[in-house]
Parts: structure tokens; sequence; C-alpha cells
């Protein structure tokens, strides 16, 4: 759980998964198997034009800024209304938000420069996170 330990521990700035819905989605869209998991995530930013931008997260160098219009052109108006209303804020707050975390989990869940192999590292993590037991 080293890798996961790392993720959730930068980015959560201590807090427990549970404490943190934000993360909580992000882990949910990086694990989605209807969407093919990460890597099926990343190719859907590619496909949208996207992928220097998600190449530059997957790689070991500086990752390049999204905005929160290209969150939405990628992921689509009704899945950013889903994650706002479990998010309690706005589609453009949501997508803001997700511009702001999705480079850097995208960047912690890739070290090394490559996507990790299987869903289960992915899945742990997750479950983890839903039960607050990634910090205890």
């Amino acid at each position: 759980m080293g890798l996961l330990d790392s993720v959730v521990g930068a980015l959560a700035g201590g807090q427990s998964g549970g404490d943190n819905p934000l993360l909580n989605i992000v882990m949910q869209l990086v694990n989605n198997p209807q969407t093919g998991g990460l890597g099926g995530l990343l190719q859907s930013f590619q496909q949208g034009g996207l992928g220097d931008v998600v190449k530059s997260w997957v790689s070991t160098g500086q990752n390049l800024p999204i905005s929160a219009e290209q969150i939405q052109a990628v992921l689509g108006g009704g899945q950013l209304q889903n994650i706002a209303a479990q998010l309690g804020v706005s589609p453009d707050q949501a997508s803001g938000s997700l511009a702001d975390l999705l480079p850097q989990v995208v960047d912690k869940l890739t070290p090394n420069g490559q996507l990790p192999e299987g869903g289960d590292l992915l899945a742990q993590g997750l479950d983890m996170l839903k039960n607050g037991g990634l910090f205890s």
C-alpha cells in the first residue's frame, strides 16, 4: 500500500479519505471499470485532444495544467452534474477542483512514468478511502 498511502497522504494533507469527498470522486474516476479505469480515463482525455497534457501527468517531468473547461469538455455535462451534486457545488466549481486535483493524482499513481498494471492497487486504495482506514 505504500504508493497509495503516499498518493492520498500527499493529496489529502493528512485528512482521512472519508473526509475528502473530492479525492474519493477522483479515485472513483481512475478506478471506474465502465470507463476502463485509469487508462480509459486518460484515453478519453487523449481523444479530447489533450494527449500532451495527460502524457505530462504520467511522465516523470512537470505536469502540464488543465483548465476547468477542458475537464468539462472531456467528462461531459452529465458526469460533471453528478460529481457536482455529490460535492454540493456547482458544475463549474467541480470541474475547477478536478482540474487542480486530477493531474496530481495521476502523477502520484504513475511515479515511474507508467500506468500501474491491473486495477488491484486502485481498487484497494478506493476501498481504503471509503472505509477511512488509510490513515489509521
